[in-house]
């Protein structure tokens, strides 16, 4: 019985050891775009990527800020600017440009930079596509 108590231990403790040595995987690191036209060019310029929208299935909920989901209020989602800020949405690819308030966190999927009202999406042409690239610029 002893012996098998302390070939437990022997086997357990290294297995604990090594278990609480281990490391995670280091996290991938976004890369901004590089190429022609991808330069910064704006010194407002906070962040490029994709943008999406959320709508009506958010209705009336509230959001992360304590204000009430209006679809059709200038308003986004960022996971990190402050509740409050004015962001400048511009859509490089038709020249379009909304100002949204920040007043929820998101997007909760990966690779998005802004999830933006249906009406704030609307204004950028947005809507149909669903996701665009877009660059974010300070107000």
């Amino acid at each position: 019985m002893r012996t098998l108590r302390r070939l437990r231990w022997l086997i357990l403790v290294p297995v604990l050891w090594l278990a609480a040595c281990a490391t995670r995987a280091p996290e991938p690191v976004a890369v901004p775009p590089t190429g022609p036209g991808t330069e910064r060019t704006d010194p407002r310029e906070i962040e490029r990527g994709i943008a999406s929208w959320y709508g009506e299935g958010f209705q009336g909920r509230k959001t992360a800020s304590g204000d009430i989901f209006d679809a059709n209020a200038l308003t986004a989602a960022h996971r990190t600017l402050p509740f409050g800020t004015l962001v400048r949405v511009r859509n490089p690819a038709n020249g379009q440009e909304v100002v949204v308030r920040i007043n929820d966190r998101g997007p909760h999927i990966g690779g998005r930079v802004i999830d933006m009202s249906r009406a704030a999406a609307a204004r950028i042409g947005l809507l149909r596509a669903g996701v665009a690239p877009v660059v974010l610029l300070r107000e």
